[in-house]
């Protein structure tokens, strides 16, 4: 394709919009996909060919798997997105974050950890921190709360049981979970962990 092509200029069958029209989303690669929200190009380059740029493992890594790890700063600094272009592509991302968590939410048993553990793992493996979360259940095991108690290492001088189960009984919650993320991707406690988790499990 030269550099002054057009999506226009392409054969019908291999513009995103009319292939998506005629064959359906799923029929649509994820460069055509990303193409269809970025709407427009840039000077001397269509919306595929920015598309193309922005999925490059140079700037992705594992491609769309690398979405929310985009910030604003970084599409800024991509030649042709600019403000709104970059707004829309975050948007994206957390819009599919939080379709992933909705599907996962659907009949969620919160009394089963792998559940639990499938339901926030779209949201915090992608945290640049530890973030502590609260999680507050009714007496049928269902989600009635949630909150973040403390972003950052998880130091248990930061915990404080007697805020938690305020909260518990100010919610009228039965049960309480605790969990974190570890940006490592290191799923092994460290010490203030366990600390914490005795500290806790004590009161």
């Amino acid at each position: 394709m030269s550099e002054n092509s057009k999506i226009k200029d392409m054969y019908q069958e291999e513009r995103p919009y009319e292939k998506c029209e005629r064959f359906g989303a799923e029929n649509l690669t994820d460069r055509e996909l990303l193409a269809v929200i970025l709407r427009t190009g840039t000077r001397g380059e269509n919306s595929l060919e920015l598309a193309g740029r922005l999925l490059h493992p140079e700037f992705a890594g594992n491609g769309l798997a690398s979405l929310h790890q985009w910030t604003y700063e970084r599409l800024k600094s991509v030649k042709g997105i600019g403000k709104v272009k970059a707004i829309q592509i975050l948007c994206l991302a957390e819009l599919s974050k939080r379709m992933a968590m909705q599907g996962a939410a659907e009949g969620l048993d919160f009394s089963s950890p792998y559940k639990i553990a499938l339901y926030y793992m779209e949201d915090m493996r992608h945290r640049k921190q530890e973030v502590l979360k609260l999680l507050l259940l009714n007496t049928k095991a269902r989600l009635i709360g949630e909150n973040d108690i403390s972003v950052g290492t998880v130091d248990q001088a930061l915990v404080s049981p007697r805020d938690l189960f305020r909260e518990a009984l100010m919610a009228n919650a039965s049960s309480i979970i605790l969990l974190h993320n570890h940006p490592s991707g290191d799923p092994t406690p460290s010490e203030d962990d366990v600390r914490v988790t005795a500290r806790v499990f004590e009161a």
